[in-house]
Order: C-alpha cells, then sequence, then structure tokens
C-alpha cells in the first residue's frame, strides 16, 4: 500500500506513496517525480552527481534516505535552481564558460557552487577549488569549472 510523504520540491508542494520510507531522496525525484539533474554516480555521497539543496544546504541525495527529512522542508534540483528563460547565474556562467564536457558531474558542481557562493559571495580560486572538492570531473574541465564559479560570483 505505501505511506504518503509530503514534501516541497523546486517550490511545488508533493505527495508520494513509498512502500519503504528510507527510500534514497534520489530516487524519489527521478523515479517518482521525473526529475534528471540530480544523478546517480557512485551511490555513496561521494561523487557529488546527486546533490541537491535541502533547506539552502547541500545534500548528497543518494544517501539521503526520505525518512530523514521534514515534511516543510525545501528541496531544490538543478531544475529548480532557474529556468531555461532565467538561468541562475551559476548555470548561466557554465554556459559561457563551456564548462560542460560530458556533463555527468555538472549537477553537483552547479549545485555545490550556487550553495558555496551563496555562503561566501567573493571567493578566491583556492576557496572554489576547495568548495568543489568533493565533486568529481572524470573529463578535466576543473579550469573551465573554476572559471565558471568566478564568473558566477561577479554576477550576482
Amino acid at each position: 500500500m505505501g505511506q504518503s510523504h509530503s514534501m516541497t520540491i523546486n517550490g511545488r508542494s508533493l505527495d508520494v506513496r513509498l512502500d519503504d520510507p528510507d527510500t534514497p531522496l534520489l530516487y524519489v525525484l527521478r523515479n517518482e517525480v521525473g526529475l534528471r539533474g540530480p544523478r546517480f554516480g557512485c551511490g555513496l555521497g561521494q561523487c557529488g552527481a546527486c546533490t541537491v539543496h535541502v533547506d539552502g544546504q547541500i545534500v548528497r541525495s543518494c544517501v539521503t534516505p526520505l525518512s530523514s527529512l521534514k515534511p516543510e522542508s525545501k528541496i531544490v534540483t538543478l531544475e529548480g535552481l532557474g529556468t531555461p528563460e532565467a538561468p541562475h547565474p551559476v548555470q548561466a556562467a557554465f554556459v559561457e564558460e563551456q564548462a560542460a564536457q560530458c556533463g555527468y558531474c555538472i549537477n553537483g558542481m552547479i549545485m555545490t557552487s550556487a550553495a558555496f557562493l551563496n555562503d561566501k559571495p567573493k571567493p578566491s580560486e583556492a576557496e572554489i577549488r576547495q568548495a568543489l572538492a568533493g565533486n568529481l570531473c572524470r573529463c578535466g574541465t576543473h579550469a573551465r569549472i573554476v572559471r565558471a564559479v568566478q564568473r558566477a560570483a561577479t554576477s550576482l
């Protein structure tokens, strides 16, 4: 039968029915809600591909059971950060710097960068690199990613 869980995702109130309350948030976002921004990477919370914001904080959704979230929690995914017509400054900067290659890490890089810049709007290059150290990129676009974050910092 399943239990009903109320949540707010990208500003929309939703109810989802799940048999297992410990289902990872990532599975709910992708399989139940149909969002494709957060991705399954390692399944251990170590690569960053699944990063979302919960109440403004970065969270690795692959290791966050739905039962650990409060019903009033505000979840924001890449799709809710901006829109195609009005992208978030970090999203726009990633496009302008052509920071994506394969694109697999980009969700985590953008979501981590947006939260980081919200807390530290004028970071140094070293601070940006440290903030992104927990996000893995296999394509080697780190220099463009750092430039994108620097660009976004100037437009916030």
